[in-house]
């Protein structure tokens, strides 16, 4: 069997599937082909994506994992997906792992090739892209607090993500309604209530008069550390 061309390769992803002919050759002159072995780490959470990588056979695990190491399964990936493309399009970190479950084969873009393949970063096109990720890694954020962390750990965590800093301090401006919070973290009203008066009793928020609150030495572990 003859050895397929990067363009034949090319021409098989559904990603894409849309290129004309003169498109689909230059990222078929871009890509190089890497195999990556069983349990090999394609991208780690935390760290910068420099590549765009896409299946071509073989399988890989997406995977979140908070600071004690418990691991959720976000995806599974086979031929034709691809990954890394979200810190190539905003510039973030990884929020997540892609570890492969088998022997498997990928072409690699990296993020010059990438790039020239995206719209004008001025353009409207490119604002909705970065809309778009920034949707998907709260969505991503998300997933990972219901699976890994208890009431304490997603109240903490909806706390830290609403707070803005200011003179030092992290702050959010306005009253915190307990009820649009128990439908954010996924308990009742009662429960977000009793964690919040918690929080204050052990001085980890202050509310102020206004409705506002001071968030002062507040994480997701200390939090699951009181409930226990």
């Amino acid at each position: 069997m003859a050895m397929l061309s990067n363009l034949d390769l090319i021409r098989r992803v559904r990603l894409f599937s849309m290129l004309t002919p003169e498109q689909a050759q230059s990222i078929a002159d871009s890509v190089s082909k890497r195999r990556f072995k069983r349990g090999e780490v394609v991208v780690e959470q935390g760290t910068h994506s420099n590549s765009l990588y896409i299946l071509l056979n073989g399988r890989a695990r997406v995977l979140t994992a908070d600071r004690r190491g418990r691991e959720v399964i976000m995806a599974v990936l086979e031929a034709g997906d691809h990954v890394g493309e979200m810190s190539l399009i905003d510039g973030e970190a990884a929020s997540a792992t892609v570890r492969c479950e088998q022997p498997t084969d990928m072409l690699v873009l990296g993020r010059a090739e990438f790039a020239r393949c995206l719209p004008d970063p001025n353009s409207l096109a490119y604002g909705i892209l970065r809309a778009l990720v920034a949707r998907l890694r709260n969505a991503d954020r998300q997933i990972e607090s219901l699976a890994l962390l208890d009431v304490y750990g997603r109240v903490a965590r909806t706390l830290l993500d609403m707070a803005e800093d200011e003179d030092g301090l992290k702050i959010i401006r306005g009253r915190v309604s307990r009820q649009d919070m128990a439908k954010v973290v996924g308990a009742s009203r009662e429960m977000v209530s009793r964690v919040m008066k918690d929080l204050e009793e052990r001085g980890q928020i202050e509310t102020l008069q206004d409705g506002s609150v001071v968030l002062k030495q507040i994480d997701t572990d200390q939090s699951e550390e009181a409930e226990e």
